[in-house]
């Protein structure tokens, strides 16, 4: 009999926590994620991306894999478990209207950005991720993103343990070597 009331005790707060989570406005979803991405669109914390003037559309791909967990990463897979397709839409573009991050202020290398240039120019990043890197559509902003994170993502494309919904990246990077990583993630970090 304990069981049964401890189990129906705990369906019930199971129940109002969901209750509670859908009836979040989305500034009060928001509100945890950019606690870490930033909420002024630029992320302080180290390998957290910096999400201002990211493209709505990637965003709203990005948060529909956490929350069918095509992409399980901690804390924003269970954060957005029961969200509504029309809440990541909402959300999504709330975070591509924050501003664009600034480039970090450290100063250049020009042999690390010129090798960073022709790197570009011969596995065309700026053709997808435009000539400006500020992304499009389902293409992600790289401009002014924190070089850690940078450095981070294309290593884990390169072995596998970032997925996305289209392996061009993986393709894209299964040969470039880890010295290439490091320029192109200087290079991306100071631009506008």
């Amino acid at each position: 009999m304990g069981h049964m009331r401890s189990l129906a005790v705990g369906t019930i707060l199971l129940a109002l926590a969901a209750t509670s989570a859908l009836a979040q406005s989305v500034p009060d979803r928001l509100a945890p994620c950019l606690a870490c991405h930033g909420d002024k669109g630029q992320s302080e914390t180290p390998d957290v991306p910096s999400l201002g003037a990211m493209p709505s559309f990637y965003i709203m791909v990005q948060l529909y894999m956490f929350r069918e967990r095509m992409r399980a990463v901690e804390p924003m897979t269970t954060m957005l478990q029961g969200v509504s397709d029309d809440d990541l839409r909402k959300m999504a573009d709330a975070i591509a209207a924050l501003p664009a991050p600034q480039p970090t202020a450290e100063a250049a290398d020009a042999a690390r950005i010129a090798r960073a240039r022709t790197l570009i120019q011969q596995n065309r990043c700026n053709i997808c991720h435009l000539p400006n890197f500020a992304g499009i559509e389902n293409v992600p902003r790289l401009a002014g993103q924190r070089e850690d994170y940078l450095l981070k993502s294309l290593r884990g494309y390169k072995d596998n343990s970032r997925r996305g919904y289209d392996a061009q990246m993986a393709d894209v990077v299964s040969t470039v070597p880890d010295a290439d990583f490091v320029d192109l993630a200087h290079f991306l970090a100071r631009q506008k």
